[in-house]
């Protein structure tokens, strides 16, 4: 998951191994259960690539055993542990909004130390995970929750939700050239799809954009505004889908309503409960 403005998009890859039945849907969470790296996610450890990581390392224990494998499926009252501590039973579905200041890492721990969005959030909250990341120089909408599936179902492109940002730029721009994005645009290799924007005003060298995408490759403004001959020296999200910055101030946090959650994403699913000691 990484975005300056900047959601990891890559879909994810369908799980396999020696608990699959041949035949069945990946996702089913019938008779056998639900796949560990999903009752995880859901639980609000990690998102599902990190779990299966951890499954790797031999971290997360089912009954007694260490799991070797992410297909492997829990039944409700199975008792899961994580590091040797029992995993909490799911809370409902929560989400809240985040105002990213720059300065800050979205990832649980920096191997450079570098403060983290986690480290400045108010105690008492549950473990979140972010939806999408922003890059440490990228501020505004960031969006937080305790349900790793909706972080991941958040995230995937077949959701085509609009993230909207306000872009400050040092450098002649080339309104034609910004208006032609709406095309798609390649730059260094790689295709970039169709990206909304427009000129807000400008003093001098410096002009404020409004740019509005709905793929989100890794620093794809920052790539775009370079191929343009355009630099980035500040970028602020004010959207992700029909979630809003609004007049959040920078490190203030709010909860999304569950009537508002439940109106944007009517078919979200009630969390699976599990057993815990």
């Amino acid at each position: 998951m990484t975005d300056d403005n900047t959601e990891n998009t890559a879909p994810e890859m369908p799980e396999t191994g020696m608990h699959e039945i041949p035949g069945s849907e990946p996702e089913s969470s019938g008779p056998r259960g639900e796949r560990i790296a999903k009752a995880l996610a859901r639980a609000g450890v990690a998102s599902r690539r990190d779990i299966e990581r951890m499954i790797e390392d031999g971290r997360i224990k089912l009954g007694g055993q260490i799991v070797t494998h992410p297909a492997t499926f829990v039944q409700p009252g199975d008792i899961m542990l994580v590091d040797g501590k029992p995993v909490d039973s799911p809370e409902r579905t929560r989400l809240w909004r985040y105002h990213k200041p720059d300065g800050l890492m979205t990832t649980h721990k920096d191997p450079e130390g570098r403060k983290t969005v986690f480290d400045t959030l108010p105690e008492g909250l549950p473990r979140v995970i972010s939806v999408g990341r922003l890059d440490i120089n990228s501020e505004g909408l960031l969006l937080l929750t305790n349900d790793g599936e909706l972080a991941r179902r958040l995230e995937l492109p077949g959701n085509a939700w609009v993230r909207r940002y306000r872009v400050r730029v040092f450098g002649v721009v080339d309104e034609k050239r910004l208006a032609s994005l709406i095309d798609g645009f390649e730059y260094d290799g790689v295709r970039y799809g169709s990206i909304e924007a427009a000129l807000d005003s400008k003093k001098g060298d410096n002009a404020w954009l409004t740019v509005s995408l709905r793929e989100g490759k890794n620093r794809e403004i920052r790539r775009v505004m370079e191929g343009l001959n355009l630099h980035v020296s500040r970028l602020i999200r004010l959207s992700y889908g029909p979630f809003q910055l609004g007049s959040l101030k920078a490190r203030e946090l709010e909860e999304v309503p569950g009537k508002t959650l439940r109106e944007q994403l009517p078919d979200l699913p009630a969390p699976k409960r599990h057993r815990t000691r």
